[in-house]
């Protein structure tokens, strides 16, 4: 009975240090600020398991992959745009007053982080370019260069000139998927 009650204290006492940490992170946040830094903070650890993933530091999971893409995909797009209601600046909030000021390409980039996110889930299958698992990028892009940030190049089906993520190697799609968080991030988050 001693044993039973110490281990329910430390678990009782491992969930406050969880739930305070939350509180800490998130600031004293509430209302709508608080649910896109929950959403945020989801984005931010499936990247955490992506990442030494696609790095080849860790074995490559394709469920894991899958689930995770699922995760991003589902707090991006309109789910992301939603959240972020014209002068929702309460601190702790890290948005910058850009997002309004040039809400199209904020919108946009939500939208592509969510196609990206869906390409990925769709891409888990086919594995590590960089392991060797897949063909070349450049051919699955039908010669087309430039930036994915540039305009819509992602998303379309075979015919159309534009990338089918689903037939891109899983690293390829990520990488993408980071650049659009990271252009993101610059030009609309306030960097602590």
């Amino acid at each position: 009975m001693k044993t039973e009650n110490l281990l329910l204290g430390a678990v009782v006492a491992s969930g406050l240090a969880v739930a305070s940490q939350s509180v800490f992170a998130h600031g004293g946040a509430t209302g709508v600020v608080k649910e896109r830094m929950d959403g945020m903070g989801v984005m931010k650890e499936a990247m955490k398991v992506l990442t030494p993933m696609m790095r080849g530091q860790v074995e490559y999971d394709a469920a894991v992959v899958h689930e995770r893409a699922e995760d991003i995909s589902h707090h991006a797009g309109e789910a992301l745009t939603r959240l972020f209601p014209e002068g929702s600046l309460d601190a702790p909030s890290e948005a910058k007053p850009e997002i309004w000021q040039d809400w199209a390409a904020f919108s946009a980039m939500a939208d592509q982080l969510r196609v990206t996110a869906d390409g990925l889930a769709e891409a888990s299958e086919n594995g590590l370019m960089m392991a060797g698992e897949t063909n070349a990028v450049g051919g699955m892009m039908g010669g087309q260069g430039g930036s994915m940030m540039g305009g819509d190049m992602m998303g379309a089906g075979a015919g159309s000139g534009m990338m089918d993520l689903s037939q891109m190697p899983a690293d390829g799609v990520f990488t993408m998927m980071g650049q659009v968080c990271s252009a993101c991030h610059t030009r609309f988050r306030i960097e602590k």
